[in-house]
């Protein structure tokens, strides 16, 4: 390129750069836009013309390059062309710059500005800016961003045009039909010329690469007959292939000796289909007839039997008055056959309902249709739950070591502290007793002025604090142990006297000083029959079922106050406990139990016993699995994570079932009865919900005598080993161990 031309194209640059008429070499002002695309396009195919011719002088010889007289001429042409492509392209830049500067848009540079043409090999396409993988795009809808880039950061959405911009986009730009939209790239990507000449090339059903001939490798012709006059081999038949072979015979008899023989079969029977009824019966246990029915035999008749001997015992002929009284029986009760007393067979007249039951008979057999019933084989074994033995649950309480007296009644209730070392026990005989329980002995007796309904140790071991229930009054008494801290002790049971105050006749309890023991006392209306505490020791609930809206009342031991918390209550209530780590109550009634939520204030769950009359009820120490026992001598257990029927329901006592228990430590749990006996079971919770529980009996205690119809009323496990304590009405209590 001469310098003065090059001059004059950077003129014409600052010149399209400053908004100027720009114009080409030869002084003609530039096209308008709307004709530069066909411009272009006539260029392009005027450069690919030209580049044939180029290419074909090429390949010539060099000496007819350097035999042209008109070479100078060539070069001016070949410059124009140069400097007439680069100002087309330079234009096209500028215009859509200014179309993008136009509407805002930030972008990228359009696939037309790479220089090399891409491959429709995967290994050459250029890599996503995406890095999300082959995803639903619907997972990003409500995000803002679309991806992650190779470093990791996120690809921000752009800014989507409104339907005039894009509109006026696709009217105003000349390539804008060369655009796609790529989604997961979130950007718009314009195809080039080569790209555009494939797609229309595929679409017509040609090869993609132009350049691409596919007809030229020339055929060869690996066999030339020119001048041949005869075949490869032209040598003349051996006579072998003229005379029979005497191998083949060979082969031939060996295969008529095998026909013959039956080791070869040719024509083999074919089988049958088997064709069978999908919904018939059992071909093999009924037979078919003729006509295709199945033939079921009827019943045989009934045989005589020797109520229809002719001469019976005197004792087995009914006198006058019973066959009266068979008048009088309904027919389906009423002998079939009056017995009847002859002499000799001779005597025997004939049979009066003889023509009647053959005809029943016969209506039977023509109107009747038979069915075959099949009898299901089972066995016996097959129906018992396979459960483990109990010689491999062990620990377990299955003999008696030790027997506590001392009592002249009946002992109705027991406890043994949160250490294992003492035991309590409440009488009829208006006396409360602690015992030490590895050796038996009587450490102290308490008075009172009734017979002890119920006793409850405090869980905490630090409070040496046993409540007592006699009559109306529920006693806090100090049991002065050696592993109580007194002081504490001493502030709990002294009276506040701010509760002095408030007492009056529309109080709830009367909190009041006792004035023998040691001990705080709570005064009820009724007669208070049951107690239990909560876990953390402060609170403790009473139930006096005769009190009505009463019958439940909440009591805190710090402040001493008192709480009601139900207004109303669905039938007489038998006791009341609290759930051993939520805050649940558990309310149990005559025939439901139901759960009530302490800090919503509202009923969460009414488990449905199916009992007629509760009697007792146990919680397991994790909290979603409890017992009750009943009057009937039935344990409903519940799983409350499965349902609010009962999950078991166990029969294993024969009279009234007085406490049942479980242990917080060991899986087992017991339930005992007026019946004199303790029953003791494996029940092991599993922490997987998927799993039930298991339920295995392992021992039936006995050792207690039944007084006054009562056997056994009360049972407690051990804190800490597998021992279990009975009370019973012949005033003994009787510790088992494993």
């Amino acid at each position: 390129m001469r310098s003065s031309e090059k001059k004059q194209v950077e003129e014409s640059k600052k010149a399209a750069s400053n908004g100027a008429v720009v114009s080409d070499i030869n002084g003609v002002p530039s096209v308008p836009d709307s004709a530069r695309e066909d411009i272009s396009n006539a260029t392009s195919e005027s450069e690919d013309e030209d580049w044939h011719n180029s290419s074909s002088d090429n390949d010539g010889d060099s000496s007819s390059i350097s035999d042209n007289t008109d070479e100078s001429s060539d070069e001016d042409d070949e410059d124009t062309k140069a400097i007439n492509e680069a100002m087309l392209d330079y234009m096209g830049a500028l215009e859509e710059r200014r179309q993008r500067e136009a509407l805002g848009s930030e972008e990228e540079e359009p696939r037309s500005a790479r220089t090399e043409v891409e491959s429709d090999s995967s290994e050459d396409e250029v890599p996503s800016r995406n890095t999300i993988g082959n995803v639903p795009l619907h997972w990003y809808k409500d995000e803002q961003h679309i991806g992650y880039d190779l470093a990791g950061k996120k690809i921000k959405k752009k800014e989507k045009q409104d339907q005039i911009d894009s509109f006026l986009a696709h009217t105003d730009g000349s390539k804008s039909w060369r655009k796609i939209y790529d989604e997961y790239n979130d950007e718009e990507v314009e195809l080039t010329k080569e790209e555009v000449d494939m797609i229309r090339r595929i679409r017509a059903g040609r090869i993609p690469h132009a350049e691409v001939n596919a007809y030229e490798v020339p055929y060869v012709d690996w066999f030339d007959w020119d001048g041949k006059g005869h075949p490869l081999s032209n040598a003349p038949e051996p006579k072998r292939r003229f005379i029979p072979s005497k191998w083949e015979a060979k082969k031939v008899v060996k295969l008529v000796r095998a026909i013959r023989n039956g080791w070869i079969k040719l024509d083999k029977p074919k089988e049958k289909p088997k064709f069978y009824l999908l919904w018939g019966d059992d071909l093999k246990a009924t037979e078919k007839t003729a006509n295709g029915l199945t033939y079921i035999p009827p019943p045989k008749p009934k045989l005589p039997g020797h109520e229809e001997s002719y001469n019976p015992p005197v004792e087995y002929i009914p006198t006058q008055e019973e066959i009266n009284s068979y008048a009088l029986m309904y027919e389906e009760d009423r002998p079939k056959f009056i017995p009847q007393g002859f002499q000799s067979l001779r005597q025997v007249p004939a049979y009066s309902e003889f023509i009647k039951e053959r005809f029943e008979r016969c209506l039977d057999l023509y109107l009747c249709p038979r069915s075959r019933k099949k009898r299901i084989d089972i066995d016996p074994e097959s129906l018992i739950p396979k459960l483990p033995k109990p010689k491999d649950l062990q620990p377990f309480p299955n003999i008696c070591y030790l027997e506590y007296h001392g009592h002249t009644g009946p002992v109705v209730s027991i406890a043994v502290d949160p250490s294992g070392m003492w035991l309590a026990s409440g009488s009829m005989d208006q006396t409360v007793r602690l015992w030490e329980v590895q050796t038996a002995r009587c450490c102290r007796v308490w008075s009172l002025d009734g017979p002890v309904r119920h006793i409850a140790w405090n869980p905490r071991k630090d409070l040496g604090i046993l409540a007592i229930s006699l009559q109306s009054k529920v006693l806090l008494l100090d049991l002065e142990l050696g592993t109580s801290d007194p002081d504490e002790v001493s502030k709990l049971l002294a009276l506040n006297p701010s509760v002095m105050d408030n007492d009056g006749d529309g109080a709830l309890v009367t909190w009041m000083k006792h004035e023998n023991l040691k001990a705080l006392e709570v005064k009820h209306s009724q007669e208070v029959l049951s107690i239990t505490w909560h876990h953390k020791g402060d609170y403790f609930t009473s139930v006096a079922p005769d009190a009505n809206t009463r019958a439940v009342l909440v009591h805190q031991l710090s402040k001493q106050q008192t709480q009601n918390p139900f207004r109303k209550l669905q039938g007489r209530v038998v006791t009341a406990m609290f759930h051993p780590s939520r805050p649940f109550l558990f309310v149990a009634t005559k025939m439901h139990v139901r759960v009530y939520n302490l800090v919503k204030q509202q009923l969460s769950k009414k488990l449905m016993t199916g009992l007629h009359e509760i009697t007792s009820m146990a919680i397991h120490s994790k909290g979603d699995n409890l017992i009750v026992g009943s009057k009937e001598g039935k344990i409903c257990w519940f799983d409350m994570d499965l349902s609010t029927q009962p999950y078991k329901t166990i029969k294993n006592h024969h009279e009234d079932i007085q406490a049942v228990a479980f242990h917080t430590a060991y899986p087992l749990f017991a339930s005992c009865a007026d019946d004199s006996t303790v029953h003791v079971f494996h029940g092991m919770v599993y922490n997987d919900l998927l799993q039930n529980p298991l339920i295995v009996p392992l021992k039936i205690l006995h050792g207690h005598s039944k007084t006054g119809g009562r056997g056994i009323l009360d049972c407690c496990f051990h804190s800490n080993q597998p021992w279990l304590f009975s009370a019973g009405a012949d005033s003994v209590i009787k510790l088992f161990c494993d």
